[in-house]
């Protein structure tokens, strides 16, 4: 895969979106989120992927048909307290990594993986202090800046502000920050609404471990771990980003 990705606009310390796509992809792949961010260099011990956690525990009958319901509340509650995700979003990031296992049972992507992309993205939904509510769904929504070519990729309005709320230009959105186009290439109802929102951290999370097992078919060696998150974006300083939180969330 060919992409071309742009410098970083910073706000109060914090990178907001400025590198986007710019390339076309041979099976229609194209890198979903923001370019790099800002970090310190790394010291020699700082991981450089992230081995798939262990699995997280589920319960024998559902009560529900969202990815959530899968997760076994006990498990929830102590690993929740161990890493520091809020629950919520952690049982996004659980649920998705246990339906992957089923339907693509050899990418091996771990949740703490999915946590780690969905902290350097949107602090798990909490960027610019909006929150989740029970059914996953984020207000007030999370978008990037208007990919106009002045900082960013040049992107033209794909949507009709259908998604990003801006008839001229793409915006990313949601808590995995996706382009409307990746978001209309891979959308999915993941918490069983009947809806399919890129601003609902179940149907965002689930959509993103799907494009992420179609990138690469294994994700469980250093190689294959690399070159998938590679896929949704290639700064090496975003790599190390999510190898970090990653290892830090399987510990």
């Amino acid at each position: 895969m060919l992409a071309r990705r742009h410098p970083v606009l910073f706000i109060g310390g914090i990178s907001v979106i400025a590198v986007v796509l710019l390339a076309l992809a041979y099976a229609a792949f194209e890198p979903l989120s923001r370019g790099p961010l800002r970090i310190t260099a790394p010291d020699a011990a700082a991981p450089t992927w992230a081995h798939p956690a262990a699995a997280p525990a589920t319960v024998p009958n559902p009560r529900g048909t969202g990815i959530t319901d899968l997760i076994d509340p006990t498990w929830l509650a102590d690993t929740s307290e161990i890493t520091g995700i809020p629950p919520r979003a952690l049982a996004a990031y659980a649920g998705a990594a246990v339906v992957t296992s089923e339907t693509s049972p050899d990418c091996g992507i771990g949740w703490n993986t999915l946590a780690g992309i969905g902290w350097v993205e949107s602090r798990h939904g909490s960027y610019g202090g909006s929150e989740l509510n029970a059914n996953g769904n984020i207000t007030p929504g999370i978008y990037g800046i208007a990919l106009d070519g002045a900082t960013t990729a040049h992107i033209p309005d794909s949507d009709e502000g259908r998604y990003d709320k801006d008839a001229e230009y793409d915006r990313a959105v949601g808590p995995m920050q996706m382009i409307p186009q990746s978001w209309l290439n891979w959308r999915i109802d993941g918490n069983g609404d009947g809806k399919r929102s890129p601003q609902n951290i179940d149907d965002a999370v689930l959509a993103a471990a799907n494009y992420l097992c179609r990138a690469r078919e294994d994700m469980t060696d250093e190689d294959g771990w690399r070159d998938t998150i590679a896929t949704y974006n290639s700064a090496p300083s975003y790599l190390l980003l999510v190898a970090a939180k990653a290892t830090e969330y399987a510990r």
